[in-house]
């Protein structure tokens, strides 16, 4: 198996050690083995701390120790990735593990009526690499009016036109697109981005069904995004392409560069004139205290810096006083317009035997080998993904209100051992409604909304840096974004339907009432408006609550060249500067933000950058 196993020489994860990191290749002997420079304990000050070693951070650890003069510190909070997290078709099982801080959403008011506690499971990376290591690892940009619109907000730099020459900057294309869009990708770049290399015939039964229905078969990744898709995926030879396997683990023999694992910082620390100096981290039960000569970099995520934020006085004063923290900045945004893409997970089909996935299909030795092999076959992908689709939009065609995840199994795939709790459904609920689907092949449509409209917070639940945030999305509470989703469950049944699926593979709706749902006359409006209250939940896509905006909004923490407002000497680059979500799942925008802030920092500091 690739895998990374981090020892040092005495067996003991001290700072003051050296770490190795040994991949052992699953089709090869070969040992590529990558010396980390740990911090120094003495050593008090650096240029730059990096809070955060996930998908921008890695970008950023990567991009700015370029310049051999700047010593850069990257911390995180977990450790090395797990073994299997290299294997695409385990990302179900590492959702769940050590890799993830294991955070739940507060009870929700208007959603997630058929989920435990109507809350439902968050992660959020915790590992070298961020939730780059745990995610569903598909590379979707977004649409080009997602950047134009930033732009419009009153964030000059960042349209499409700005932002497609990152996009290209950090990728090397190895998929099989058509040469019509190949100006649309990079060759090259850190991050390898492939097509998923495998797929049941249920795969190319609902590319043929969106053929049906008047769609073309596109590259999300191109000039336009309405049509069905196979997914492009960030991993290289059919394993993941983590930014801790593309930027961290090549930059990693540069003495200009320290990785701290197992480092969870607490604090920024500021100074009178409110310029931030520096940051406290705890690290096998010591606190230290280490100097920034250039910049605090936040790159926690939405959640995450966010809360480092507000731990260390900045953020909304009256919040920050109800907790006993003093006040640095009474900055009001910090932690508002905090969204996520919710998703109805349940929308199943039953189908012929040999159409869809199985758990047998998974885990047979034949499975194993073709990967160790070819690196092919069900193991090189994420478990179930088939095809990524967008319908028209409501106000412009061409960009969409909803994004579809069509899956080759359903909720019961399992027989109910692991995958519902791992979703989180009430367990009454799921036998209920899906004991008929249990031993069946199938496929379930999850209509994903792309431009929500609700807007939750992140705030904190105590001063202490240990504690986890109030993670509150606010889902569904504004009634457009149910009309939107009900729009998309109509289109699903509408694909669901199609001869390519209904007459060459037997697909038959699964049209179970809800439990929960019985007053409502099935298939009305009304039915589908509670169906998505009880079953929408997160597509781990949270971003936001560190705004991005003009200082003439009061809600923007954050200015086009990503400085913290009202304080010096710190930034944030990760996905919460996203004044509004993109059209897709969001790592490959983050991807962008930390290869377009390296070079924004850069220039600030009189670095000369690529022209490309």
């Amino acid at each position: 198996m690739l895998g990374i196993v981090v020892y040092n020489k005495n067996r003991k994860y001290e700072p003051d050690n050296i770490l190795f990191i040994t991949l052992y290749c699953i089709s090869s002997v070969d040992k590529i083995t990558v010396t980390f420079n740990t911090f120094i304990i003495g050593q008090t000050s650096l240029d730059f701390m990096l809070l955060g070693s996930g998908t921008a951070g890695g970008v950023l650890a990567a991009r700015l120790s370029e310049v051999a003069e700047w010593n850069v510190l990257l911390l995180e909070s977990g450790g090395p990735p797990p073994p299997e997290s290299v294997i695409p078709a385990l990302n179900i099982v590492l959702m769940q593990s050590d890799a993830e801080w294991n955070y739940f959403t507060v009870p929700q008011k208007h959603g997630l009526r058929g989920y435990v506690n109507n809350a439902c499971h968050f992660p959020v990376g915790r590992t070298l690499g961020g939730s780059s290591v745990v995610n569903w690892m598909m590379y979707v940009r977004g649409n080009r009016r997602d950047f134009d619109n930033w732009e419009a907000m009153g964030n000059p730099g960042w349209s499409y036109k700005d932002v497609l020459k990152y996009f290209k900057k950090a990728e090397d294309y190895r998929g099989d697109r058509s040469s019509a869009t190949a100006s649309y990708h990079g060759y090259g770049g850190p991050a390898s981005v492939e097509t998923k290399r495998w797929g049941t015939p249920i795969m190319n039964a609902i590319l043929k069904a969106g053929q049906q229905l008047g769609y073309q078969i596109i590259d999300p990744n191109g000039p336009e995004q309405i049509g069905f898709s196979i997914p492009d995926l960030t991993q290289r030879d059919g394993r993941r392409g983590s930014t801790a396997e593309a930027y961290i683990r090549p930059a990693a023999a540069r003495p200009n560069l320290h990785v701290a694992m197992n480092a969870h910082v607490t604090q920024v620390v500021f100074n009178d004139q409110k310029r931030a100096v520096g940051i406290r981290f705890e690290q096998h039960g010591k606190i230290r205290t280490v100097l920034a000569r250039r910049e605090v970099v936040l790159s926690a995520g939405a959640v995450g810096s966010p809360h480092l934020l507000l731990l260390s006085g900045v953020g909304p004063a009256h919040h920050l006083k109800q907790h006993n923290i003093p006040v640095v900045l009474d900055l009001p945004g910090v932690g508002e317009n905090f969204h996520d893409h919710p998703s109805i997970f349940g929308l199943s089909w039953s189908v012929n035997k040999g159409s869809g996935d199985s758990v047998l299909r998974l885990t047979r030795p034949e499975a194993l080998q073709e990967y160790i092999k070819y690196q092919r076959g069900p193991l090189s992908c994420p478990f179930g993904v088939e095809v990524n689709a967008w319908s028209l939009g409501e106000e412009d065609p061409q960009w969409p209100d909803v994004q579809y995840l069509f899956v080759s199994g359903t909720p019961a795939l399992d027989y109910g051992f692991f995958i519902t709790d791992g979703i989180g459904y009430r367990r009454e609920l799921f036998k209920q409604h899906y004991l008929p689907l249990i031993g069946q092949e199938g496929f379930t449509i999850g209509p994903m909304l792309t431009r929500p409209k609700s807007r939750g917070t992140i705030r904190l639940s105590s001063s202490n840096p240990k504690a986890a945030p109030l993670i509150d999305p606010n889902y569904l509470s504004h009634p457009d974004d149910v009309k939107t989703l009900i729009k998309g469950i109509r289109f699903s049944l509408t694909v669901g339907e199609a001869p390519a699926l209904r007459v060459e593979h037997g697909a038959r709706f699964h049209d179970k009432v809800l439990p929960g749902c019985e007053s409502e006359v099935f298939g009305s409006d009304e039915y589908w408006a509670c169906y998505t209250r009880f079953m929408a939940k997160t597509t781990f896509h949270p971003v936001g609550s560190c705004k991005m905006g003009p200082a003439s909004d009061p809600y923007s923490v954050v200015d086009h060249t990503l400085k913290v407002r009202g304080v010096s000497g710190l930034r944030v680059v990760d996905g919460s500067i996203m004044p509004l979500i993109t059209s897709g799942n969001t790592n490959a925008p983050v991807l962008m933000i930390g290869e377009k802030a390296a070079d924004i920092i850069k220039q600030d500091w009189g670095i000369p950058t690529t022209t490309y």
